[in-house]
């Protein structure tokens, strides 16, 4: 694309890598300081493209990058800021401003930050002198964290204060490091969440919630969407993420990391002014990734706010080089034969124990077929991971993928299992992972409907809702979801013949569909969910397939029988 403006980048590891990727799909030049044959130089020879070799923390190799740019973004946030506050003095925009960088990359100044615009986050303590951490300690509580101001990542200058008696081991730990200390309230969190946050001329956006999973303190894996929370959580975290976001001037992307708490509320971890980690799954799963967007956005280009949205399951798995420069291989070989999955290799040269050198992102239709797909990869991670610690190789097959529930099955009474049972039997033989629920219309309102509005967010793509007399709970399970499919089981109870529940599941009002079958008829409820399920599930379809030719043999079975009968008594 021609007259944009010309755009610098201070950092050429593996995020400007993807970057330069994004960039030369637009055949937009990126001027990119870093070692010679950095990752990112290494796919980038832009003709307009004027490279400068040096370190990013070095102010001449600094300015001489900006003395040929327009625009200056970074892939680190550990940058000498005097540097781009000169720059944007002299004219150059830096995005996004040196004044963010400049804030986020002390990260007590940052948590301050973020309490002055009245953000959460875990409350925290400045630490200069020992005194100070054990006074941290009586005013925070222990467990505590103490923590590096400054060029911390990947778990690096993080200790865990136990108790009193650690806080010594603590200080001599991280008391020589550069730029200070803090010690923060430990955070009892239940999921470590994530969220990309986009700002633009136009406003600020969000990519979707994902699970965090870290392992020795460096990010493992990354589930997207994040599994087992509510659509109130992921919209909740996706809403602080913005908030958090929103009073830093510039433009760009930024990675927030999120907890969880036990009690479903939220706390902002930390903030990256750039592209993130935990945003890599973005491009294979949304139509713009974090990449783009930050390109775009820095560019003013047009980004539709429905291309940052998620279009399939993912699952990321970090690459960390093993004990030997090329242990990494039969991964990556079983990465390569997996026909969903994604390699990025960054081009980092020999690998060195624990470090990043790529990700492999797999995708599918439901996240449980990405699991499946990833449970051999993560077999191999631990094996890397066993050998790098000198462990004993792993002796167990790795866990099984989780199986969330995709079928809800719920009925108003406990009285109601006995014609559930041929549910169960029937999902059990097709393999479809269910889960059982009592949701009374009447006796329990408010739960039942609650749990209806969050089945999508948990996974569960069909619901069969039994019940029986006026047999409202299939219908008003069906009002308060707006997405899932609805089979009604009307249950013959005591007093009756079953009639008056069949009729009212199948008299609901025009909009609120109640898919419903015969009184009692629990095989056929668990096919008609078994149906939907294989639309997106081949496994799923295949064992339904097979249930219907082994249905179709025992009748034909039953017929032979009955003519081998008719046979001997004509015989006779």
């Amino acid at each position: 694309m021609d007259n944009l403006p010309r755009v610098g980048l201070l950092g050429g590891g593996q995020l400007g890598r993807m970057l330069i990727e994004e960039s030369n799909r637009l055949n937009i030049p990126i001027s990119v300081l870093d070692a010679d044959q950095a990752p990112a130089k290494q796919i980038h020879a832009h003709p307009k493209a004027l490279h400068v070799n040096g370190s990013f923390a070095e102010s001449e190799a600094v300015r001489k990058l900006a003395s040929n740019c327009d625009i200056l973004t970074v892939e680190i946030e550990h940058v000498d800021t005097t540097i781009l506050e000169e720059a944007a003095n002299a004219g150059v925009r830096v995005e996004p401003s040196w004044k963010t960088i400049r804030t986020i990359q002390d990260k007590y100044v940052q948590k301050q930050y973020l309490e002055s615009h009245f953000i959460k986050t875990a409350a925290a303590s400045q630490v200069d002198f020992i005194a100070d951490l054990e006074a941290a300690g009586v005013e925070l509580g222990y467990p505590m964290m103490l923590k590096a101001r400054k060029q911390a990542y990947d778990g690096k200058g993080n200790y865990v204060v136990e108790s009193r008696d650690d806080v010594h081991n603590a200080f001599e730990a991280l008391g020589k490091v550069k730029g200070g200390m803090y010690a923060e309230k430990w955070a009892d969190f239940k999921t470590e969440l994530a969220v990309m946050v986009l700002k633009t001329k136009d406003g600020v956006f969000a990519y979707p919630t994902v699970e965090l999973i870290s392992q020795d303190s460096v990010c493992k894996l990354v589930y997207a969407p994040v599994r087992g929370v509510s659509t109130k959580v992921k919209e909740a975290a996706q809403k602080l993420a913005k908030e958090a976001v929103a009073p830093f001037e510039g433009k760009g992307v930024f990675g927030v990391e999120l907890f969880l708490l036990q009690d479903d509320s939220l706390l902002v971890n930390e903030i990256a002014p750039r592209p993130h980690n935990t945003g890599h799954y973005t491009i294979e799963a949304c139509p713009n990734s974090q990449f783009a967007g930050h390109l775009r956005a820095i560019l003013d280009l047009p980004i539709p706010p429905d291309s940052l949205k998620q279009t399939r399951p993912a699952i990321m798995l970090n690459i960390l080089g093993g004990k030997h420069p090329d242990s990494h291989q039969p991964l990556l070989l079983k990465a390569l034969a997996i026909p969903n999955a994604t390699i990025h290799m960054y081009g980092k040269g020999a690998s060195k124990p624990g470090r990043k050198i790529g990700h492999v992102t797999v995708t599918a239709s439901t996240m449980r077929e990405a699991e499946s797909a990833m449970a051999p990869l993560l077999a191999e991670f631990d094996t890397l991971r066993a050998e790098r610690f000198n462990l004993p190789p792993p002796t167990t097959a790795p866990p099984a993928p989780s199986r969330h529930p995709v079928v809800s099955v719920t009925a108003g009474s406990i009285s109601d299992q006995t014609v559930l049972a041929n549910v169960y039997t029937v999902l059990e033989k097709l393999g479809i992972a269910y889960e059982k629920k009592i949701t009374s219309a009447h006796r329990t309102p408010e739960y039942m409907a609650t749990y209806a509005k969050e089945a999508s967010a948990r996974g569960v793509r069909v619901i069969i809702a039994a019940a029986g007399g006026a047999a409202h709970l299939p219908g008003m399970v069906a009002a308060f979801n707006k997405s899932i499919p609805v089979i009604g089981l009307p249950v013959k109870p005591s007093k009756s013949d079953g009639m008056d529940s069949l009729v009212s599941m199948t008299n609901m009002p025009r909009g609120v569909p109640v898919l419903t079958v015969g009184i009692d008829n629990g095989v056929n409820a668990a096919l008609g969910a078994g149906r939907i399920v294989g639309c997106w599930d081949e496994g799923v379809r295949e064992r339904v397939e097979r249930y219907a030719e082994e249905a179709a043999e025992e009748s034909l079975e039953n017929d032979r029988r009955m003519e081998g009968e008719n046979e001997k008594r004509n015989a006779l």
